[in-house]
C-alpha cells in the first residue's frame, strides 16, 4: 500500500491561526456558546499529526501485508486506519437524511466531553473541493462546531475515516451508514431518492445502493411526488430511468387509448 500522503494544501493555505466561528440559534438553551472559537492549524502541531497519520498508515500496510499465504486483513477496514484530520479541512453533506433532536445533541456533547471521541467521523475526500466530505458522523463534527469545549479538547482536528470510493458514492453510503443503525427521516430519504431518479438512475441501481425493497422504494416516490409526475404511464414492473420515463409520459398524453410502444 503507497504511504498515506496529504491531499490537502501546505498547512499555510489551510486556515488563518484563530477561526471565528458564529452559531445562530437556541445556544444559549442549550448551554452552549453563541460563538465557538475553532483553534486553527499550528504548523507545530500539525508536523505531529502528519506523523501521526504517516504511522497509522504504515501500520495499516502492516495487517494487509502477506506471511506466507497469511494476512490480517482479508479485505478493507477503513476503521483500522483512522486519521486526525481538522475541522477545516472537513465539509458537511447536504443531503443527510438522519435527523436528531436537540435534546439527543446535549447527550452527544455530554458524552464527547466525557469520554472524548470514540467514534470517528467518516468522509470521502473530494479532490475538487479539496475536503473530506461526510458520510457518516455529521452530528460529531457539529458538537465540535457548536461546542468550544469540544474544539479545544482536541485542538481542532477530528478523527476521520475515509473511504476509498468515488465522491459520487457519498450518498448511498450515507444511506447504508444510517439504515444499518435505524436512523433515517422519511422526508431525508425520499428527498435522496429523488434526487437520484433525477440523475437518471434506475430503479433496481437505487434498491441496490441504498438497501431497499421495491414496496420501500414505490412508496418513497409516492411520497415525494415524482410518481405523480408520471401518472400517466400505466403500471409496469420493467424498470425505467427519469428520461425514458418521461418519454413513455409524454406519449401516453399525446397519444391517449394507444398502447405505449416497447422501445419507447
Amino acid at each position: 500500500m503507497a504511504k498515506n500522503t496529504r491531499n490537502e494544501e501546505d498547512v499555510a493555505d489551510y486556515v488563518p491561526k484563530r477561526r471565528s466561528d458564529t452559531i445562530a440559534g437556541t445556544a444559549s438553551a442549550e448551554g452552549r456558546a453563541t460563538s465557538v472559537d475553532i483553534p486553527g492549524v499550528i504548523p507545530e502541531l500539525q508536523a505531529i499529526v502528519d506523523r501521526y497519520n504517516e504511522l497509522v498508515a504504515e501500520a495499516y500496510a502492516l495487517l494487509e501485508s502477506a506471511v506466507g499465504d497469511l494476512s490480517v486483513l482479508k479485505s478493507v477496514m477503513p476503521v483500522a486506519r483512522v486519521r486526525l484530520i481538522h475541522i477545516s479541512q472537513i465539509q458537511a453533506n447536504d443531503y443527510n437524511p438522519n435527523a436528531v433532536a436537540a435534546t439527543e445533541m446535549k447527550l452527544l456533547h455530554t458524552s464527547i466531553s466525557e469520554d472524548g471521541y470514540t467514534q470517528p467521523v467518516v468522509s470521502i475526500y473530494d479532490p475538487e473541493a479539496k475536503k473530506y466530505i461526510i458520510v457518516d458522523g455529521f452530528h460529531r463534527y457539529t458538537t465540535m462546531r457548536r461546542y468550544q469545549d469540544i474544539a479545544d479538547s482536541t485542538s481542532g482536528y477530528l478523527p476521520v475515516v475515509v473511504l476509498e470510493k468515488d465522491i459520487a458514492d457519498r450518498i448511498a453510503s450515507t444511506v447504508r451508514h444510517n439504515r444499518a443503525r435505524g436512523k433515517h427521516s422519511v422526508q431525508g430519504m425520499g428527498s435522496l431518492v429523488f434526487q437520484m431518479l433525477d440523475a437518471g438512475e434506475d430503479d433496481a441501481t437505487i434498491c441496490n445502493k441504498l438497501g431497499l425493497e421495491a414496496e420501500e422504494l414505490a412508496r418513497l416516490k409516492h411520497i415525494t411526488g415524482f410518481s405523480k409526475l408520471f401518472k400517466d404511464v400505466p403500471y409496469s414492473k420493467t424498470v425505467y430511468t427519469k428520461t425514458q420515463a418521461e418519454a413513455r409520459a409524454e406519449y401516453a398524453r399525446s397519444h391517449p387509448g394507444e398502447p405505449i410502444p416497447e422501445g419507447l
